[in-house]
């Protein structure tokens, strides 16, 4: 009885030492939060616009929540666009991207990390510029060489430029890859491992959480990708969601409710991504942060 006394005098005691809590962090809790209130109205404002007859988005004073809820923006939307089909190219293209370009950046990280050849560390960097160079200052000989294979107006023609080179990628995996002790490859090595076993059952696991931020990155990327398909799709059964989208807007106007409506489908997928896998995106960026 006197242990359970002590017990319990103990743990009010460890309760009234506990630190109080410091109107500093309530100050940036309270910030943060408006922060982030601030940054999610603009999607809120287009979520609920697509449930808005045309006339009310227009209205002065303007409305945040719509007072005659409709969905002609959303029947509008799926009549006037192919999105079954639009939303099947988009993953299509943006999966495959993905898997293809973990492969390739993660095999080129491990050859960077791990490989010593003569000139790598200035390869690198050279790898590394190519991220200054915006993409429109490579479309022309792209769009030739895309010519030339015959993939214009396919799938391919996204693909394989986004899949096969990755400097960004190249280079999170390659932070990561550092970071990990060379003695468990020599381990390895010494009982008869080839290089690419190691690679294949010691260092990939470990990638786990790099590759699911790098993979969630690239994943939208090629999601929300306009210029690509803008530039190498013509037909409109291969066309992609943004470049449906593009379609509610005309020379002269745009069906702003078909417009909001069309766009909420678009973001809503990205948005559950991200909500489910924010973890592993912060973390993956810092620990590839974190290594020299």
């Amino acid at each position: 009885m006197s242990t359970l006394t002590r017990n319990i005098a103990r743990s009010q005691e460890t309760r009234t030492r506990r630190r109080p809590v410091r109107p500093g962090k309530i100050i940036l809790h309270v910030a943060l939060a408006a922060c982030a209130a601030l940054m999610a109205l603009p999607f809120l404002w287009m979520m609920f616009s697509s449930f808005k007859p045309l006339d009310e988005i227009f209205r002065q004073p303007p409305t945040f929540l719509p007072e005659a809820w409709t969905t002609g923006g959303y029947e509008t939307a799926f009549a006037g666009a192919d999105f079954v089909r639009g939303f099947w190219n988009s993953t299509y293209i943006a999966v495959t991207v993905t898997v293809v370009s973990l492969l390739t950046s993660t095999m080129a990280a491990y050859a960077f990390a791990r490989i010593d050849f003569r000139g790598s560390k200035h390869l690198f960097m050279v790898f590394l510029a190519t991220m200054m160079i915006p993409a429109q200052l490579t479309i022309i000989p792209l769009y030739i060489i895309m010519g030339w294979l015959g993939w214009i107006d396919t799938p391919l023609s996204l693909i394989m430029p986004a899949s096969l080179f990755s400097a960004f990628g190249v280079f999170l995996m390659r932070q990561y890859i550092k970071g990990i002790p060379r003695e468990l490859e020599e381990a390895a090595e010494l009982d008869g491992a080839s290089r690419f076993r190691v690679f294949t059952t010691m260092i990939l696991p470990l990638l786990r959480t790099p590759l699911t931020a790098l993979g969630i990155f690239t994943f939208l990327g090629q999601w929300n990708n306009f210029f690509g398909p803008l530039i190498f799709l013509n037909s409109d059964a291969n066309f992609t969601l943004p470049l449906l989208v593009n379609q509610f807007k005309g020379q002269y106007g745009a069906d702003w409710t078909s417009l909001m409506s069309a766009t909420t489908l678009v973001a809503a997928p990205l948005l559950i991504i991200f909500a489910v896998a924010q973890r592993q995106i912060v973390d993956g960026i810092a620990l590839s942060g974190s290594k020299s």
